[in-house]
């Protein structure tokens, strides 16, 4: 195996994530980028071994799926989710983006980070 790093950008869903009740109502755009580091396997060119596909499709379903209030915790989800989809997935790290959050400023974006390795 090679260590590898793969990395996915601007998974996107709109999604009911907040605490305000016009957030969890009408919803929002939401992204995800996720990089995470494997083992990768670069001899066999069998497409079973990647991960990347799943993964994808997970995030997404995270991030469309059950409500949350704090994108913190929805970051958290992602993470864990994508360290139980494979053993040869050693360290995850998710920002997820609300570029709509309600702070009373105006702003691009608002980001939450979270990294967590493998058990």
């Amino acid at each position: 195996m090679t260590d590898g790093q793969i990395t996915l950008t601007g998974i996107r869903a709109h999604a009911n994530h907040g605490v305000l009740a016009s957030e969890r109502e009408l919803g929002q755009p939401f992204s995800a980028d996720v990089p995470l580091d494997v083992d990768m396997d670069t001899d066999s060119d069998d497409i079973t071994k990647a991960v990347n596909a799943t993964v994808a499709q997970e995030v997404l379903n995270v991030l469309a799926g059950e409500p949350v209030n704090l994108i913190e915790t929805l970051a958290g989800r992602i993470a864990d989710t994508v360290l139980a989809i494979s053993p040869r997935v050693r360290h995850v790290q998710v920002t997820v983006h609300k570029p709509h959050a309600p702070v009373g400023v105006a702003l691009d974006d608002v980001a939450v980070t979270c990294r967590k390795d493998a058990e």
